[in-house]
């Protein structure tokens, strides 16, 4: 069996939101408290988080009990060097096979979604494994330590996407049926996506 390790990266300045998405309130807790909490249901070994702009106030507003925490101190470069913290800190703290990466503005990653990959995954013994959504590709994608160094290496504001169209011999697609998950990029996005409170 392959042991997995979730890496949350939630490191961003919300330039675009105007204030810490990771804070806003969300149900019960916060946008990053409720990502936390669905992702500490999923069936992997270990749970780590990369904070990055605000990391005291969100470090003083969540509970991050169970979960290994990175701070970026170079999160102004963009998603590539959360990632780069991320893996180097997995690579040096752990022996997990593989890394579920998981983007902490995208609140509604179905559960199916992520035992279905797991198990592709597994049957599949790929490099690479990412959701297919209808038409497009999404996250979590799951990655094996094999490839990390390469990721490490990437520069700017976006992930691996690139990366992994360039080479397919590398990836599994599973396919789902459901819409990409959306991300909370704006005001608009949290009031539409943010669950309801009961009357």
């Amino acid at each position: 069996m392959t042991d997995v390790a979730a890496l949350v990266l939630a490191a961003g300045q919300s330039t675009r939101f105007g204030s810490p998405k990771q804070l806003i309130p969300w149900g019960d807790t916060t946008l990053l408290g409720h990502v936390l909490r669905t992702v500490g249901q999923w069936p992997v070994e270990e749970r780590w988080v990369v904070l990055g702009a605000g990391a005291e106030s969100i470090l003083d507003s969540i509970d991050v009990e169970g979960w290994g925490v990175v701070i970026n101190d170079d999160f102004e470069e963009g998603l590539a060097s959360s990632l780069r913290v991320g893996l180097d800190a997995l690579t040096l703290q752990t022996k997990v096979d593989a890394v579920l990466i998981v983007l902490a503005d995208q609140p509604d990653i179905p559960r199916h979604v992520v035992d279905d990959l797991l198990a592709s995954h597994e049957a599949a013994r790929s490099l690479v494994s990412i959701p297919k959504y209808r038409y497009s590709w999404g996250n979590p994608a799951l990655v094996e330590r094999s490839l990390w160094p390469r990721l490490m290496s990437l520069e700017g504001d976006s992930g691996a996407k690139k990366l992994f169209q360039a080479h397919p011999e590398w990836v599994n697609e599973v396919w789902f049926s459901d819409l990409p998950p959306r991300a909370v990029d704006s005001r608009a996005d949290a009031e539409e996506l943010r669950p309801r409170r009961s009357p």
